[in-house]
């Protein structure tokens, strides 16, 4: 951070502690969502910096900005990996990929913006700024998705028929479409599948429905999204990285095929009739 303040956030669920048992059963309310604040670490100017954590420096606070964040009570969350706001709404989203280690002794138990207990599948987060402004230090929350499998009754889909949206394990990435929908990859699916890339729509009568796009080959991961009007660019990573692989005995061969090296690559994916992706 060369200049700014660096802040975390503290999130207020707004159902009682008591409901959360770490099954990811919905509160009474019937959906997760609470309050929250952004919190001041440290600021950066040109001429040096600030700490707003008693007892660090602003150099401790950038460097160890995980213990910072202890210090001033921010929330444990399970494994952001990515954030987007939406070019529509503003509404910011960002990817929590898992947390196997939620609910043991230890570590921090279930609570509303995290509900299950050992979250293998991961979740999406939706904040909404205080009057729609980004540097607001209030806003709130809500989960759009629990993810996994929709027949587990520990999945939630912004409320959409779960009978009718895909599995999805692990997001990872997101971005956004020219149309305001939410691409979300995946990194570690934990459904039996190989990972692959999602979309879903945030706003309307089909808010929360989920399908997936396209999956990507045995032991790779699905990254960095970028939807464009006509066009979807994925970089397929590591693709053949599982247990037990070698050079001898490949787990993967993509993408030239048998006799030659796996390989990473960027791919374009694009409808054949021509028309826009996501509409």
């Amino acid at each position: 951070l060369d200049e700014g303040t660096l802040y975390v956030a503290r999130l207020t669920g707004d159902s009682p502690a008591a409901e959360f048992d770490g099954t990811g059963k919905l509160p009474s309310d019937g959906e997760f969502d609470g309050s929250g604040t952004w919190i001041p670490l440290a600021t950066a100017t040109a001429h040096g910096a600030v700490s707003h954590v008693e007892g660090m420096t602003a150099e401790e606070v950038f460097v160890f900005t995980r213990l910072a964040g202890d210090k001033v009570g921010a929330t444990k969350m399970d494994r952001p990996e990515d954030i987007q706001p939406s070019p529509h709404t503003g509404k910011v989203y960002v990817a929590l990929t898992n947390n196997s280690n939620r609910g043991k002794t230890g570590y921090a138990p279930a609570d509303e913006a995290n509900p299950r207990n050992a979250n293998k599948h991961g979740h999406i987060l939706e904040l909404t700024e205080r009057r729609g402004r980004a540097e607001s230090t209030d806003f709130a929350w809500s989960l759009f998705l629990v993810a996994g499998d929709p027949a587990d009754p520990a999945t939630y889909f912004a409320g959409f028929p779960k009978d009718r949206v895909s599995p999805i394990s692990c997001p990872d990435n997101v971005a956004f479409d020219p149309h305001g929908n939410l691409w979300i990859s995946t990194d570690g699916n934990q459904l039996g599948s190989h990972d692959g890339l999602f979309g879903v729509a945030t706003r309307g009568e089909r808010r929360g429905e989920l399908k997936q796009f396209l999956t990507v080959p045995t032991g790779a991961e699905t990254c960095g999204p970028l939807v464009q009007d006509r066009r979807v660019l994925v970089a397929v990573q590591h693709p053949g990285e599982i247990d037990g692989a070698t050079v001898e005995k490949p787990a993967s061969v993509w993408p030239d095929g048998p006799g030659t090296i796996v390989r990473p690559a960027v791919v374009a994916v694009w409808r054949a009739d021509g028309c826009d992706i996501g509409v």
